[in-house]
Order: C-alpha cells, then sequence, then structure tokens
C-alpha cells in the first residue's frame, strides 16, 4: 500500500509543483529578508530568536498552505475522480488507505521542508554573520527551530489527508486547510479582546505552527492564553492533536460511510 502511494505521488505533476513550491518560497522568502537587511535596517541588538524567524517563517507562512492542499489533494481528489472505489477494492481494509496516505505524505513533505529551511539557514548564515546576527547551530533553540518547522509542515499534509477523506471535495478540503493554518489566526488577532478571542489565537493550528518554528523563550510560560504567548513545547502538542483529531474524523468517514 504505502508504496503504492508513493507511486501515485510521484506521478501527479502538482504535487511535484507543490514541493518546488515549497523550496522556492522557503529559500527565496529567506533571501529576500536576509539580502535586504542593511536597507531594511540591522537591529542594534543581536536576536537568534528574530534571525531564526527571519529564516523559518517565509517557508511556514505560505508552506503550511502548500502541505495542507498536497495532503488534501491525495485523499480528495480520489473521491473526486471516483478512483477511490478502485482503491478500495484492492485494499478492503479501509484503515490501511488512510494511513498509507498520511505515512507518505508526512515523509515526503517532511523531507522536502526539512531541505528547504536547512538550505535557507545556510544560505543566509554569511549574511547575519556580516552583521553579528548569526545564529549558529550551537545557540539554544535553533535546531529545534529548524526540525519543528520542517516537521509542521509535515503535519499540515497530514491534516490535510484526514480533512480530504471527511469531506470528500478537495475545494472544501482546501478551505478548512486554508482557515485552520492562515486565516483563522489573522481573524483571531482582530477579534475583540475576550476569552473566546484569546482562546482562539492560541489553539489555532496556525499559531502552534508559528511556535514550532521559533526559538522560544526559556523563561516563558508554557501556555498563555490571555498574553497570547504558545511555547514551542505547547505548539508540538497544539499541533499533534489538530492531527490526530483530523485523522480520528477522517479515519470515521472512511469507515462509516460508503465510497
Amino acid at each position: 500500500m504505502l508504496r503504492s502511494e508513493w507511486i501515485k505521488l510521484a506521478s501527479v505533476p502538482s504535487t511535484m509543483l507543490a514541493f518546488a513550491g515549497i523550496l522556492v518560497i522557503g529559500l527565496g522568502g529567506s533571501l529576500f529578508l536576509a539580502l535586504t537587511l542593511e536597507s531594511s535596517g540591522v537591529p542594534s541588538v543581536p536576536s537568534v530568536e528574530r534571525t531564526m524567524g527571519d529564516v523559518t517563517m517565509p517557508m511556514v507562512i505560505l508552506g503550511q498552505i502548500i502541505a495542507g492542499i498536497s495532503g488534501v489533494t491525495a485523499s480528495g481528489s480520489e473521491y473526486s475522480s471516483g478512483s477511490i472505489h478502485t482503491t478500495l477494492m484492492a485494499v478492503p481494509a479501509r484503515l490501511r488507505v488512510l494511513w498509507a496516505k498520511a505515512i507518505v505524505q508526512f515523509a515526503a513533505v517532511t523531507s522536502v521542508a526539512l531541505i528547504t529551511v536547512v538550505g535557507a539557514w545556510l544560505c543566509t548564515y554569511p549574511a547575519y554573520a556580516e552583521y553579528g546576527l548569526e545564529a549558529p547551530a550551537t545557540a539554544p533553540g535553533v535546531l529545534v527551530a529548524l526540525l519543528g518547522s520542517a516537521v509542521y509542515l509535515g503535519m499540515c499534509a497530514v491534516f490535510g489527508v484526514g480533512v480530504g477523506m471527511l469531506v470528500r471535495s478537495t475545494s472544501v478540503g482546501v478551505i478548512v486547510v486554508f482557515a485552520a493554518t492562515l486565516l483563522g489566526p489573522i481573524l483571531a488577532s482582530a477579534l475583540p479582546f475576550n476569552l473566546f478571542s484569546r482562546v482562539a489565537r492560541v489553539l489555532l493550528l496556525g499559531n502552534a505552527g508559528d511556535a514550532m518554528a521559533r526559538v522560544g523563550t526559556p523563561d516563558g510560560p508554557f501556555l498563555d492564553v490571555w498574553g497570547g504567548h504558545v511555547s514551542t513545547g505547547a505548539g508540538w502538542l497544539l499541533a499533534s492533536g489538530w492531527v490526530i483529531l483530523a485523522l480520528a474524523l477522517g479515519a470515521y468517514a472512511l469507515r462509516s460511510r460508503d465510497a
């Protein structure tokens, strides 16, 4: 089943374009920020947190949507084309289909994202070092931020797989992914200051990914609802929760509904 999913993944041109998009956006965005550092204003105080944010966030902000769409397409497109019937006839154990898609998407997207973010860090290192703003691998949190940003994109792909299985529509699935990763956090930050807006702001998938991709504050709280602070560890837990929820709902829909 895994081999079959790998073949499907490699044979779809849009998937390869999506992976190329993550690579181009991640490398290009980080290089742009590094090369325009002088014109935009060099920080007076060196900050590993800021430097790593400039390295990881260009890939994460748009890459999370691309990764989620890749996952939605992996499952939703089979319902749109009707090929899901053939797949389920070949593999009667339906949950094996879901796990295979999730594993392949996670492995592929995480690998591409890791290559991208490490490449961005290496390419921009000399530009930041010129101003004493470099983020060495030995600095606390740097390697965790690099790994976290790549794993987060892989999680978005798995989230998309679960959503695609649940809604059985690529277009609807894309809307759900967009809302959970990018649109939701933006809208939550614009809501009036109250308990609902604070909870929504810290619990949404996009905010969890933001925390995973940044160097955390050692003395900061694990999770501060009113202050809007999500630590690195809390980001990993929240993102995992979203993925588990999407897979659970997708598995339920796959087992309980007719194809």
